[in-house]
């Protein structure tokens, strides 16, 4: 939601009309920010700790994206392919429309399944809008 309060935050017009200003200290790059940030934090609750070489790979592949997206460096190739990744192994690990609707594991994986659309949706956002002003890759133009 906060990424998409930052997008419909309009910028402010300039004194003077055409002239780059100094800074970028506009609500819109704070918003965004604080949006990758809360998406990592939506991102760890994915996170499982189960004894299996599959699970393992599927958090260390992930931590290692969302922490790109974290800092802002390649943050839209990032952000695809971690859309990718979750939306891959959603659809093979939670798989509850093949669950009789009396076993309670069914409602469990569907929880599960929703919480990782949205980490999907929130991702799709930063593919959209970028990362913002606070990030590495806008660090990087300016050199």
């Amino acid at each position: 939601m906060i990424l998409l309060l930052a997008e419909s935050k309009s910028e402010g017009r300039s004194l003077f009309a055409g002239l780059p200003s100094l800074g970028e200290n506009t609500p819109k790059t704070y918003l965004q920010l604080s949006g990758r940030i809360l998406l990592v934090f939506m991102f760890l609750t994915l996170l499982r700790f189960e004894m299996s070489i599959l699970q393992f790979v599927q958090n260390a592949v992930g931590t290692a994206l969302v922490l790109l997206i974290a800092v802002g460096y390649k943050t839209k190739l990032a952000s695809l392919i971690l859309v990718l990744w979750l939306t891959a192994i959603n659809f093979y690990s939670n798989a509850w429309w093949n669950i009789p609707e009396y076993q309670y594991n069914r409602d469990f994986l569907k929880y599960d399944f929703f919480q990782t659309l949205s980490v999907i949706g929130g991702l799709l956002l930063v593919v959209a809008l970028g990362p913002g002003g606070y990030s590495m890759d806008e660090h990087k133009k300016k050199w």
